[in-house]
């Protein structure tokens, strides 16, 4: 009874999280801050992704994550996600919902900072499907940094996800996690002011961008070229 009313409970808070669309402002927030992280990862020797691997690089994803809680852990945040089309140019920047549901005894808060580096044309089209469960939906594993070079070859190279992470703050426990990152149409409806979604957004170039998401997209067309 006890293990069903937690997943229970779980169940409400996620499908309550995203409930509401995000207003253009709250968008905009968003995407600062992804780009504030991937900013973040690049600066850092320890964090930063090769040049090797961002140059095969067909798609990012930098995520923006909280976990905390005390017996019911709830992992829940926002995603932004940018491929690199067939002519070899860089994607708008959408918006995404990610999350995680955790059941165990754990005390505490974290900020989980994490960006998958997409290595190749299909794995981005993944994330048009209502939810994309990472490591199961496609391989994903750590990605060498820049001071791990000698680990980079042609199988990490070809690895769908190559996956950078970082952690904020104070986790005590043990969970079962299932990381997830779903589309998050009526937000981006808002931020581009179109009723056009996700794999129109990215893969079109008919959809004029809003002056805030350009920062994002020209650190990004800079870092992977």
């Amino acid at each position: 009874m006890k293990k069903l009313l937690s997943f229970s409970l779980l169940a409400v808070l996620l499908a309550g999280s995203h409930a509401v669309a995000a207003t253009f402002k709250e968008s905009v927030e968003r995407i600062e801050s992804c780009e504030a992280i991937l900013r973040e990862f690049m600066a850092n020797p320890e964090t930063a992704i090769p040049a090797e691997v961002l140059q095969r690089a067909r798609g990012l994803v930098i995520l923006n994550q909280a976990r905390g809680g005390f017996v019911i852990g709830v992992k829940d945040g926002y995603a932004t996600l940018m491929v690199k089309r067939s002519d070899n140019t860089w994607s708008l920047p959408v918006l995404m919902n990610a999350g995680e549901g955790n059941i165990g005894f754990q005390i505490g808060f974290t900020r989980i900072e994490t960006i998958y580096v997409l290595m190749d044309d299909e794995t981005p089209r993944l994330f048009f499907r209502n939810r994309f469960l990472t490591g199961v939906d496609a391989k994903a594993v750590a990605g060498p940094r820049v001071r791990e070079r000698e680990h980079i070859n042609d199988d990490v190279l070809s690895t769908p996800v190559l996956v950078y992470s970082k952690q904020r703050g104070l986790f005590a426990g043990l969970s079962f996690k299932g990381g997830y990152v779903t589309r998050d149409d009526p937000a981006n409806r808002v931020l581009y002011s179109t009723n056009y979604t996700l794999p129109e957004i990215l893969y079109s170039n008919w959809i004029q961008p809003p002056a805030e998401v350009l920062p994002l997209l020209n650190y990004v067309r800079q870092i992977a070229p």
